[in-house]
């Protein structure tokens, strides 16, 4: 305890952490003052902000209510100074000079990925956090490396593609935050939450994200077990994904770009003739050609142009759908207003558009192609979606 001119006491102290910390004289200390009462000791606890929260916040990170670090002696001193209970997200200045342990997988073949470009995403990253690299190696590698860092680390992050960034969200344990660092051709994910798009930028926010304790919870979607972060869709868009696919890679074990992208859309409608008659049923909401699910607003970009198909959706709330009841030449112009406006279609006689759901089936007169996230996941008859609200914590 020490006193100030005025004659203040001032009590500092310092969190007890079993993560690794730097030198006690680098440690920055939150300061309670009283100018009437003794100093007293007492040891602080976490509370939840709601009741029926599922875990309670910690140092800005989210802990299972089990976790062995959500109950710990934060004060000491003694006179008329307690803290009896500290709501976690409250307490900034723990994040200062914490040090914590963090992964981060990469996708060595996304778009925008490149050896240098990972070496200055580790040196931002690094003045926050005490990192470790992982390669991807395989499809589904990212969910294996995903999980294993909520195993042994504090703080997941991702480089790399929407495909990546999918796999990873599958291995996450909605306690642990993720930052992810754009790396693909449209790297959906992280542009709709507000991250920088240039890597060495993302790297940048993050970093301040984790010292300033910036994380922002939300939901994602779910399809016959498979999560999801901003769309899923059966049949036209899942098309889509397949036919560039199909398309493979340059040398460089790059996809395809947005060009590609447009002109293999406008081959399949032109094969199409521009009609498409009703093809699958969306439970309690009716038929329709084709459905598509968001998680976010917008649904996916082409090149700087956001495609905004369910311009409600939010990643706060449930999911939303939409689909073409029936498509005709006529109507390609309207839907296509729609979708660049990013509004009329919740209204339309012609569009089926539900809001904010907790889930729905998708029945198919026949297998129609699935796809999340811009991953292909085959034929299917039937996908049952369901949102997981409030699941995970991202990086903002």
């Amino acid at each position: 305890m020490e006193e100030e001119a005025d004659g203040d006491p001032v009590v500092s102290f310092f969190v007890l952490d079993p993560l690794g910390v730097e030198p006690a004289r680098e440690l920055r200390a939150l300061a309670l003052r009283d100018a009437e009462a003794d100093v007293v000791v007492r040891p602080a606890r976490l509370v939840e902000r709601e009741r029926t929260a599922p875990e309670v916040r910690h140092d800005r990170v989210a802990l299972g209510l089990h976790d062995s670090r959500a109950e710990q002696a934060l004060v000491e001193g003694r006179g008329g100074i307690r803290v009896g209970a500290i709501e976690g997200d409250m307490v900034d200045s723990w994040h200062d000079r914490m040090v914590r342990d963090a992964v981060l997988i990469v996708n060595p073949y996304a778009s925008a990925v490149t050896e240098a470009r990972v070496r200055g995403v580790e040196r931002s990253l690094a003045r926050a956090v005490r990192l470790r690299t992982v390669l991807t190696e395989r499809p589904g590698h990212a969910t294996e490396l995903a999980r294993e860092a909520c195993e042994e680390a504090d703080l997941v992050f991702v480089y790399g593609g929407d495909g990546v960034d999918n796999e990873a969200l599958n291995g996450l344990d909605g306690v642990h935050p993720v930052g992810l660092v754009p790396g693909g051709g449209a790297s959906v994910l992280p542009r709709a939450l507000g991250i920088a798009s240039r890597p060495a930028d993302a790297a940048e926010q993050l970093a301040d994200a984790v010292l300033e304790g910036r994380a922002r919870r939300i939901s994602v979607g779910r399809v016959n077990g498979r999560r999801f972060g901003f769309s899923a869709g059966v049949g036209i868009d899942a098309e889509m994904v397949r036919r560039m696919d199909a398309l493979g890679r340059e040398d460089d074990g790059k996809r395809p770009g947005d060009l590609r992208f447009a002109w293999t859309m406008i081959t399949y409608v032109a094969e199409q003739r521009a009609k498409m008659n009703p093809a699958l049923e969306v439970t309690g909401l009716g038929r329709a050609a084709f459905a598509l699910v968001a998680n976010c607003d917008p649904y996916t970009y082409v090149g700087p142009v956001p495609l905004r198909v369910a311009p409600d959706a939010r990643f706060e709330l449930g999911l939303d759908v939409v689909g073409a009841r029936e498509l005709r030449p006529g109507s390609v112009p309207r839907f296509l207003a729609y979708v660049l406006r990013g509004g009329g279609q919740q209204t339309a006689d012609d569009v089926l558009y539900g809001h904010d759901l907790d889930g729905f089936e998708v029945v198919c007169d026949a297998p129609m192609p699935l796809q999340v996230d811009g991953e292909d996941l085959g034929d299917v008859e039937r996908a049952v979606f369901e949102c997981e609200r409030d699941a995970i914590s991202v990086l903002v």
